[in-house]
Parts: structure tokens; sequence; C-alpha cells
């Protein structure tokens, strides 16, 4: 099942405290249909449930997604929530933290997005997620010449708009397979790792990432500088900094399932 390094493993068990950063969609969970499906996973809240009661670990979910999503997929009060690559965070506290000034940002989107609209509405396969902090371009089900043709011009629109920002350093382009958006420069999984380490220390965890894309790839080095480990899920063997792999979002919690059984006995 885990493919990964001896090492990966006995580190792990012999960890007294963990610090888990994981994503969702892809990780803890398949793709949802559209981004805008959100559909509670009993079996995923009650597996963070345990292992965010067990006294040595410490769970944050690190997701593209809006916040609101998050919380509504995640309704564990234990568990630190950052939506938008770590843009809105939710703490145990139950406090909100937005990390870029809404009212700053928005504009630019405002601006964008009825040029993203005009340029996919007649067509197919396309689906334009505003996430409020975030807009995204999905073309999962578009045609492959399609998705480039139209992804490459809507990239083209974005750095037009951000060329005209007041703050242009304020926004950063993401890429991927069949995917465009445009956000704030702090939505980053690595730099979102670098504050919470630093605002919401956890003394002594052995860190550990899990997550399947390149937005999680940012977040691998920022681990493993921390002496960290980083874990990455994808089917097949693939290019990557982590130190070890699993093949599936069901395999994760599988995995995940044993670390509450090994952290439960510790405790007992």
């Amino acid at each position: 099942m885990l493919d990964a390094p001896e090492a990966v493993r006995e580190r792990i068990a012999e960890a007294s405290r963990l610090r888990l950063f994981l994503d969702y969609d892809g990780t803890l969970a398949e793709f949802a249909p559209t981004p805008d499906h959100v559909e509670p996973d009993p079996e995923i809240i009650t597996l963070l449930t345990e292992l965010a009661k067990q006294p040595g670990i410490l769970v944050t979910v690190v997701s593209g997604r809006r916040l609101e999503h998050v919380e509504k997929l995640l309704p564990v009060p234990e568990v630190l929530l950052a939506g938008t690559y770590g843009v809105e965070l939710l703490l145990p506290s139950r406090e909100s933290v937005d990390r870029v000034s809404y009212d700053d940002l928005r504009p630019v989107l405002e601006e964008l997005r009825p040029q993203w609209e005009a340029l996919i509405a007649e067509q197919d396969g396309f689906f334009l997620e505003d996430k409020d902090w975030a807009l995204a371009l999905h073309a999962r089900y578009a045609d492959d010449f399609v998705a480039e043709r139209v992804l490459e011009e809507a990239r083209e629109l974005a750095y037009a708009s951000i060329e005209e920002a007041p703050d242009p350093e304020m926004f950063r382009v993401l890429g991927g397979h069949k995917f465009l958006e445009i956000g704030p420069a702090l939505a980053h999984k690595g730099r979102t790792v670098e504050h919470l380490l630093e605002r919401y220390p956890f003394p002594g965890a052995l860190l550990l990432y899990i997550g399947d894309d390149d937005k999680d790839e940012e977040a691998f080095g920022v681990i493993q500088s921390h002496g960290g480990l980083a874990i990455r899920v994808c089917k097949e063997p693939c290019e990557t900094q982590a130190d070890g792999r699993l093949a599936s979002p069901r395999e994760v919690r599988q995995w995940l399932a044993m670390v509450v059984t090994r952290f439960s006995s510790t405790q007992s």
C-alpha cells in the first residue's frame, strides 16, 4: 500500500508528536464533479475527528477551496482550516484570520471575471469558480486543444489585469492540468506552512504533509527544510520531491487510520 522508504515509516513510528498538514481534494477525498460541489463525507469527518482528539497530533487542512466550503466539508472544531491555499484561516479557537485585504484584492478580480466569462461563454466543458479571494478556470471536461487555447487566452487577460493593478505584487497566477487561477501572492501553500509554523507552533512535533499536486509540492520543500516528511498522492510513480507516495485518497485514509491507532496505543 505505501510506497515509501522504510525510514519514513520508522520516523513516524518513533514520533511522540505529529503535526499533520493535509490537502483535501485528491488527497483525503476524490475530486468532486465541480468545485462548487460540497458534500461532506462522514468517513473523512470521523477520521479527522479521531486524529484531532489525539493529544500528540495537531491537524491542519490546507485546501485550494474557499474556506466556506472547507468548513462545510470538515465541521471538526479542533482542526485548523486554511482555505484558498491559506489566505483564509479558521483556527481551532474559531477565530477567523484573513491574511490579505479583500478590499484591495477584489476590484481586480471583478474587472477580470466578465472577460473570462465571455471567453468561455460558447465553449463546452469549462467552469468558472469564483472563490471571492481568487478566480479559477477549470477545463477538465473540455477538449484538450480547446482547453489549451482558451486557458492561454485567459492567462494573457489575467496578466494584463495584474499589470494594471495598483499593486501588481499582490497577485499570482497558478497553472495546472486544464486549470488556471488568479489570486493573492499569499495563496501559496509553502508560504502558508511557514506562516503557520511561525505563528502557531507545536514544539517537538514531526511535520508531515500529504498532498496530490503541484500546489502541494510548493509546501513539500518547506516541510523538509524543517526536518519533516512529505508524501505525494499519485496513482502511478510521479516526479516529486516527496519522501514517499500513496496511490489514492482511499489509501491516504487507510494510512491515517493506522496513525490514529498508533497514537491511541501510545496514550493508553
